[in-house]
């Protein structure tokens, strides 16, 4: 962008008599310009510059409250000289009053806000404003009450290490609690199937989550439906459900009253007991279900499922990832598919299906490659020949992509193919580079004319490591027997698809062959999946989530047949699984422990993103389409800087330590960059593949302060109603118990620190530095009630809102103007993201005023609003704890003014001269001269082109 301006001010200088006033807006005590038309005397653009600069920052510092803020808080924190200035944890503000408050108040008195304070008949608005801010105690006279206590702040430097397991330990109480709930269904399918003798004739009438709810043209319940009472829950993605009973989804392409559908639905009835007992242990759950190896899935709470346009619901539990992690163990694959003459027309297109499918069954931590042959091999991606790739998404739809550029003709060795496929195995897996568990061969063909029984005793007996499996393409049954031979001497299985319509049902089945070893030894693996949206929620249920469906994480265990005839065939029943919520996550992360600039993240064991504040899985076109690699971006992706993949190396390795390196930061969408220098600290998660991070921005990022004050007096200003918390911060957990979930956060601290909800679990260090934030922070809402009551200020109604947020997620507001008259309404609300505090970030003002010089304003005009013609410009400051660039940033203070109101104060300044007559023989309203006024970003704020 920077560079296109450089252009525009060439061009502009060959062609006409033109000025580029270029305004770095980084403070406005400094004014820099960088060049001007030959004739132009610089002073002039100097006049403006000032001129303009002079009177736009008094006006957003009186209209913001900065400087009463900023005073306030150093006569707090100021030591009284000859006292020891150490850093020691203080006694309450309460009952202190600094010298230096005598500016403070001045400065109110002479803005005319210190008219708005409200006092009791006959009392002085000093005395007013001293009692907000000691509270009741007031006691004698300034000058005889001040004795220099113990600070009533400390300031810190944070111990990243400390923090990171401090994080981690919570994430995994989280995980733990699902752990157990999971195994607790595990447990009791397992115990219910055991008791359950099937029967062929059983006839059971269960809740379809399909049918439930359907009536015929007669206004009867349909078959598999009947009423089933659904009550709105926000809790479940503000969906109607049913807490006391599940609901049975069977895939479309199978038969609802099919005998094993309906013996597994009825045996697996006993969880329901089991998915309410676990909802009231731990309320924070969500989805709960167990799919079944026939291919009914079972979910709690109870949902009404909507089929898509077409009557067709494609969910089939068995190919999704957490059943198929769960189910088998880690594997190597070789897919050889025949392209020889017979293969052509139908024959080679349910081919490509079958393999597709195969590839959908592949995970994270499985290798495969695709061979196809006829009288030669040909690698279906031919860089890589003889070696596999992980089974990435990437990687499959690169394959996919290949394999629509097969065509068959002349005649199938599969011998030859069959050498290939073991060379590769065995030579991928000498390297330690594979899955060093599985291996599998899968045939796609249309017959096999001999056994190649002698390519076997070569490479596979009598050890047979790698299992083969036939998939037998057509009608015809002449070769059959060859493939049936080859699958039962390698332990493999046999299948054959006729049509396109079989090809899932039958692919599937090779997945319970390679659960056999894990099943016979009896191993409940706890297996954990990405981040990802399964379209169990967003297809089937049809979310009103405005953000769109939300990432998670499934923890699933696999569940076997236990009875004794069965016990050593390794049957496996299915598949138990519970889902975290990634958002669940994130109110662990203590955010105003991690600075403006901080954040946490977490890595899956192939170092994919299991959450990141730059993990965007969703297209940004209004659409909330899903991007096709969203679930597998590495670490590596976001954090570019780290180019030899250091960061990314030791967390995939588990360990815990300490890395640093310069980064650039994006933020406002990526159109602005912020350069800065990241510590990290990361560790493992216990009993998980994930391991955890922290990012820290030195300087101000690396410190943090406590304040302390009276709670009475924190609470007091907290229920102020210009006061609000960050909607996505967790101070008080209101999910944990069913009846405090009508709560706002407010509420919850007040019950929790007065002693009425002592099971309540809050953050009460985090509670204690926003009631600090609150009663020092107070006395702007008297400060700015008094600019609005006096009506000699604001006449032109050009200042709309103040605002102030801190570094516990506290905010407060004043409207200038009705709400009704707002230019842009959405500002301050969930609906404008970057200007509000998030689960992973501070208001885009917020961040961008704290990489100011102390005291400077920055300026901008929100994108959104100048698409939608409601354009503003923000105006934000940064306050400071201490007079040091390396003190904690505590607060950001701004307002919200028209554009048309910023644009009129610089065009009169762009109207003054230095002539002594005061005659000006140049300014901008001249026909021959363009002035632009850019922010520290090179965009244009004011410009005589507003279609620029």
């Amino acid at each position: 962008m920077l560079g296109k301006w450089s252009l525009l001010f060439s061009h502009m200088c060959s062609s006409s008599r033109s000025l580029l006033l270029l305004w770095t807006l980084v403070g406005l005590d400094v004014v820099e310009v960088s060049g001007s038309q030959p004739g132009i005397p610089l002073s002039v653009v100097k006049l403006w510059a000032s001129a303009f600069g002079g009177e736009i920052k008094s006006i957003s510092a009186k209209y913001s409250g900065s400087q009463l803020l900023q005073k306030d808080l150093w006569a707090i924190t100021a030591p009284r000289p000859g006292t020891n200035s150490s850093s020691e944890p203080g006694s309450p503000v309460k009952g202190r009053i600094n010298p230096k408050n005598a500016a403070c108040l001045a400065a109110w008195e002479e803005s005319g806000g210190i008219r708005g304070s409200p006092r009791k008949h006959g009392e002085s608005f000093q005395t007013a404003y001293r009692k907000r801010l000691l509270g009741p105690n007031l006691g004698p006279p300034c000058t005889e009450k001040y004795k220099e206590p113990e600070k009533s702040v400390r300031v810190e430097e944070i111990d990243g290490v400390k923090l990171v397991k401090n994080l981690a330990l919570k994430l995994e109480e989280v995980f733990w609690k699902k752990v157990e709930a999971t195994r607790r269904l595990v447990e009791a399918a397992e115990e219910a199937h055991h008791q359950h003798e099937d029967n062929p004739d059983l006839q059971y009438e269960y809740f379809n989550a399909v049918l439930i709810n359907e009536v015929d043209e007669e206004g009867n319940n349909v078959e598999l439906g009947g009423e089933f009472l659904l009550e709105h829950n926000d809790h479940f993605n503000n969906l109607s459900v049913n807490l006391s009973l599940s609901v049975v989804q069977v895939p479309t392409n199978m038969y609802n009253k099919d005998p094993d559908i309906v013996n597994g639905v009825y045996w697996s009835e006993a969880l329901n007991k089991v998915f309410v007992d676990n909802f009231e242990r731990d309320p924070t759950l969500i989805w709960q279900y167990f799919g079944s190896a026939k291919g009914f899935f079972r979910q709690y709470p109870g949902v009404k499922w909507h089929p898509d346009e077409h009557g067709v619901i494609g969910f089939d539990c068995r190919n999704r990832k957490w059943y198929i992690q769960a189910a088998t163990s880690p594997k190597d694959v070789v897919i050889l598919i025949d392209v020889s003459g017979s293969m052509k027309g139908l024959r080679l297109t349910i081919a490509r299906q079958t393999v597709s499918s195969i590839l959908d069954t592949l995970g994270d931590d499985d290798f495969f490659n695709v061979i196809a042959y006829n009288q030669e091999i040909h690698y279906v991606e031919p860089c890589l020949n003889g070696t596999l790739v992980r089974a990435d998404r990437t990687n499959k739809d690169h394959f996919r992509e290949h394999l629509k550029k097969l065509f068959a003709k002349g005649i199938g060795l599969l011998g030859v193919a069959l050498a290939e496929a073991f060379t590769i195995l065995n030579e991928f897996n000498q390297t330690g580079r594979g899955s060093l568990c599985s291996q599998a061969i899968m045939l796609v063909t249309d017959g096999a004319t001999e056994m190649y029984d002698d390519v076997f005793e070569k490479y596979n007996w009598p050890e047979r490591k790698v299992r083969i499996f036939p998939y037998l393409i057509g009608r015809e049954s002449a070769f059959a027997d060859n493939l049936k031979w080859m699958a039962c001497a390698n332990k493999g299985y046999f299948s054959q698809i006729s049509t396109l319509a079989d090809v899932q049902e039958n692919v599937m089945r090779y997945l319970h062959v390679m659960s056999r070893p894990k099943v016979i030894d009896h191993e409940h693996d706890t297996v954990w999946t990405e981040a990802y949206v399964d379209s169990a929620l967003s297809q089937a249920h049809k979310l009103k989530d405005k953000s769109g469906p939300s990432l998670m994480t499934t923890v699933a265990m696999p569940v076997f047949s236990t009875k004794n005839e069965t016990k050593n065939q390794g049957i496996l029943l299915g598949v138990a699984g519970t889902d975290i919520p990634l958002q669940e996550l994130m109110k662990l992360i203590p955010k105003h422990m991690l600075g403006i600039h901080g954040y946490a993240f977490a890595i899956t064991n192939n170092g994919y993103i299991l959450m990141h504040p730059d993990l965007r899985p969703l297209y940004q076109d209004g659409k909330k389409r899903r991007k096709p690699n969203y679930s597998s971006v590495d670490l590596s992706e976001v954090e570019w800087e780290d180019k030899d993949d250091i960061l990314r190396n030791a967390m995939v390795k588990r360990r815990t330590g300490t890395f640093s390196m310069e980064v650039k930061k994006t933020v406002d969408g990526g159109r602005r960059v912020l350069k800065m220098h990241n510590d990290y600290f990361y560790t493992d998660i216990k009993g998980t593949p994930f391991s955890v991070g922290v990012a820290l921005s030195r300087g101000h990022g690396k410190y943090f302060f406590r304040g302390n004050v009276s709670v009475e007096a924190g609470l007091r200003d907290l229920e102020q109603p210009d006061v609000a918390l960050a909607d996505e911060w967790t101070y008080c957990n209101t999910e944990e118990q069913h009846e405090h979930r009508h709560l706002t956060q407010i509420q919850a601290i007040k019950m929790f620190m007065t002693g009425r909800r002592t099971h309540l679990k809050c953050d009460r260090e985090l509670i204690q530095e926003v009631l600090f934030d609150a009663v020092v922070t107070a006395p702007l809402d008297a400060y700015w009630t008094g600019l609005a009551l006096n009506k000699s200020e604001n006449s032109d109604k050009g200042v709309e809102i103040a605002f102030l947020g801190t570094r516990t997620g506290l905010s407060r507001t004043n409207l200038f103007v009705p709400a009704d008259q707002l230019s842009n309404q959405d500002f301050l609300t969930a609906e404008e993201k970057e200007g509000v505090f998030n689960a992973d970030h501070f208001p885009l003002w917020y961040k961008r005023a704290a990489e100011q010089v102390p005291g400077a304003f920055v300026y901008s005009i929100p994108f959104s609003t100048a698409l939608e013609n409601k354009s503003v410009v923000l105006a934000s400051t940064a306050i400071q704890l201490l007079d040091d660039r390396k003190s904690p940033i505590v607060a950001a203070v701004g307002i919200q003014m028209k554009l048309e109101f910023f644009q009129r104060k610089f065009w009169t300044a762009c109207r003054q001269c230095t002539a002594l007559d005061g005659k000006c023989g140049i300014s901008c309203d001249s026909a021959d001269i363009n002035c632009y006024l850019i922010d520290n970003n090179a965009f244009i704020l004011v410009t005589e082109e507003p279609s620029q």
